[in-house]
């Protein structure tokens, strides 16, 4: 079997819908919230880690740090630290990261345009969920 072979024969092992693929493991990764604000984040450039927490608003120091050591080891972002005093720290897309931009980009610019259609229908389930709640809790 060649090498191209392999590859391609390893390539169709990858199945997410399988409890032990390796694959879903960076499913769950990429569908983190802070993840896809970050990734998105950088798409114009580098940016310091002081300019990612003000342009991520509301993300925790802890988790603007977890978030981007997950990337750095995934290989979607980079770290650069140039001496200085302070020291320098810029974060940016890898290849690999930038590869993944246009479909973060398009799952946050649907969640931006399409949120109105989604609260309506999470208010209707809740009032609902709520009332059966509450002739349980009465009965």
């Amino acid at each position: 079997m060649t090498a191209a072979e392999r590859r391609a024969e390893a390539k169709q092992a990858y199945d997410a819908y399988i409890a032990q693929c390796p694959s879903r493991k960076l499913l769950d990764a990429l569908s983190d919230k802070w993840v896809s604000l970050v990734l998105t984040a950088l798409a114009n450039g580098p940016l310091r880690y002081s300019d990612l927490a003000r342009t991520v608003a509301g993300v925790s120091q802890k988790m603007l740090t977890q978030t981007l050591r997950g990337l750095e080891r995934d290989g979607l972002a980079s770290r650069t630290v140039t001496a200085s005093v302070p020291v320098r720290v810029d974060y940016r897309l890898t290849p690999l990261g930038t590869s993944l931009l246009p479909l973060m980009a398009a799952i946050k610019e649907w969640a931006e345009s399409h949120i109105e259609d989604v609260e309506l229908p999470r208010e209707h389930y809740d009032a609902q969920r709520d009332g059966e709640q509450s002739g349980r809790n009465s009965g």
